[in-house]
């Protein structure tokens, strides 16, 4: 039971995340677009939160992952990452607004990034959960920070297209 239950909690912010992307998708994005960089001001927040708790769990010794595990990280984040921002477009309506481009590979993508994920976490078990941690949120963070930041380019060029 206890391995079940975060399958069924990532299995929910998956649908959540897909739920609230088909919403807001039908509406177009207020203000100059600093929303779409809200996810990297909290992950920036979140990950030396969360370096600071694995620093600190009682009885472990904190120690980096190998060079070549971070190497690996950066270049699956940096993959992760182009591919969802090949997959975002912005477009100007006949109302003047600006809308994301309905896209219906991206929540397929969604979820295979977070299946592989989930994949990778397996077939890591021998790894330290401390080094796997980190390697995750390394990953995490470079994949939705190029995701972001260039949405939020193209969301620029969109608005100065007029």
């Amino acid at each position: 039971m206890q391995s079940f239950l975060p399958i069924v909690f990532v299995v929910l912010i998956v649908g959540l995340g897909i739920w609230l992307r088909t919403r807001r998708g039908k509406k177009p994005i207020k203000g100059k677009g600093y929303r779409i960089l809200i996810p990297i001001g909290v992950m920036l927040v979140g990950m030396p939160w969360g370096l600071y708790q694995l620093t600190h769990i009682p009885g472990k010794t904190f120690h980096m992952p190998a060079v070549w595990e971070l190497l690996i990280a950066i270049v699956l984040g940096v993959i992760f990452g182009t591919v969802m921002l090949k997959q975002t477009e912005y477009e100007r309506r006949e109302d003047g607004l600006i809308y994301s481009k309905p896209n219906r590979n991206l929540k397929f993508i969604l979820i295979a990034i977070i299946l592989i994920r989930l994949v990778l976490t397996q077939y890591f078990k021998a790894i330290d959960v401390v080094e796997l941690s980190v390697l995750m949120m390394c990953m995490g963070v470079l994949y939705v920070g190029i995701w972001r930041i260039g949405s939020y380019i193209k969301f620029s060029r969109t608005i100065s297209s007029t």
